[in-house]
């Protein structure tokens, strides 16, 4: 039995583990925090990463605590004219199972709950890692060590594992920054904007976008603001902004925007950082999953996604080669590296494309969303995109591709 350690207890390392675990691996994972937790935030779960959890069994506990929302909508941030809007009808039609969105907590909490207990260990802080031709060992902050047969990172964007790899790099500024909020609903004066709790909504403007979306059925409305700024630079996402700076950034926007953030009490601000994708993922018995390997943009809504499809095909090619754990990676990374490296690029060009400046800039890209609406019944958003919803992480055929 190939023995795994996972090194990070986020959404990512979490469903590795359950995924490794019915290759048929012994798993261990390694958290630094004393307990398993998230940022009080939602997480887009489009039908690739919805794949995977019923893959490993939790699909249901997550729809019992997804938010409502079924359609996808995309609206002009100013006047708030639909853009685009796809139904929950056409979704399912579309790829075979509904998206869901759901408080990040309350993921983490069904995938941990899913779980053996033993098998998690907290307060385990990895500070390097090495391996050779037998065995992988993760040295820990405590003084503590552990050896397996391979190990992976999901150590998050600033991943000590891919520093004890490949030494240290520095995240790429993007020029934008990031508010975000979780409202109650019943908070919001006059009723939530028009499609705020049905949809997941995007809402475009000069130099901006807005997404909002429903969690707790319809207890909460997750809001995530970008803008263009390159005077700030905090990366953390833990601090604390005033309602008032948010409303003066988007002075202008539609006033059920701002309606809604009136009712925010808690606002956080973050500059936003990925990195360019990397050569390599692997080196000997140790590898990387989620950000750890390919940090990226939100504009696509496929950060946890890919998380999770990495988890998947790691498990998948593990258990195509149980005898083999080495072989196993390279497959591995043969298969996610070149995926996941394209979504970071087009995330990167959506954000672009999300906050044009000039009215006139927008009016063309809107209309070439509508043409390509009406030459490709597959893609109903018009954005060339469908691509990402339609991968199956959990088919043993992606191993050939």
């Amino acid at each position: 039995m190939t023995r795994v350690a996972i090194i990070g207890g986020g959404i990512g390392g979490l469903t590795a583990a359950l995924a490794l675990s019915q290759a048929g691996a012994e798993v261990s994972v390694f958290e630094s925090a004393g307990e398993l937790k998230e940022i009080g935030a939602g997480v887009a779960l489009h039908a690739n990463a919805m794949r995977v959890l019923r893959a490993v069994g939790v699909e249901d506990e997550v729809r019992k605590v997804a938010g409502r929302g079924g359609s996808y909508a995309t609206r002009d941030g100013i006047t708030g004219r639909m853009i685009t809007k796809t139904s929950r009808k056409r979704n399912v039609s579309l790829h075979g199972i509904l998206p869901a969105t759901v408080h990040r907590a309350d993921l983490l909490d069904v995938l941990a709950a899913a779980l053996p207990p033993e098998m998690v260990s907290l307060g385990k802080r990895c500070v390097s890692v090495s391996s050779d031709e037998s065995s992988a060992v993760a040295q820990f902050a405590d003084g503590s060590a552990v050896e397996a047969d391979i190990i992976v990172g999901a150590d998050g964007i600033h991943s000590a594992v891919r520093t004890s790899l490949f030494g240290p790099d520095a995240p790429r500024f993007t020029g934008k920054v990031c508010f975000r909020s979780v409202i109650p609903t019943a908070l919001v004066r006059g009723g939530a904007p028009s499609g705020a709790i049905a949809e997941n909504g995007q809402w475009l403007g000069p130099h901006g976008t807005i997404v909002l979306y429903p969690l707790r059925g319809e207890e909460l409305i997750n809001v995530v603001c970008h803008y263009d700024d390159d005077s700030y630079r905090h990366e953390s996402w833990v601090t604390e902004c005033s309602r008032e700076e948010v409303l003066e950034r988007y002075t202008g926007w539609h006033e059920s925007l701002l309606r809604l953030f009136e009712a925010g009490e808690t606002w956080y601000k973050w500059a936003l950082y990925d990195r360019d994708p990397i050569p390599a993922w692997t080196s000997g018995r140790v590898t990387l999953l989620g950000d750890s390997a390919h940090p990226m943009l939100p504009y696509l809504g496929q950060g946890a996604c890919q998380a999770l499809e990495d988890g998947s095909v790691l498990g998948l090619a593990l258990a195509a080669s149980p005898d083999d754990p080495v072989g196993a990676l390279s497959v591995y990374e043969r298969v996610r590296r070149p995926r996941a490296s394209r979504v970071v690029l087009t995330a990167r060009a959506r954000g672009v494309s999300n906050h044009l400046p000039s009215r006139w800039a927008a009016w063309r890209r809107d209309a070439a969303i509508a043409v390509r609406r009406q030459l490709n019944r597959r893609d109903p958003e018009g954005r060339g995109a469908s691509w990402l919803a339609e991968y199956d992480a959990t088919s043993p055929s992606v191993l050939n591709s």
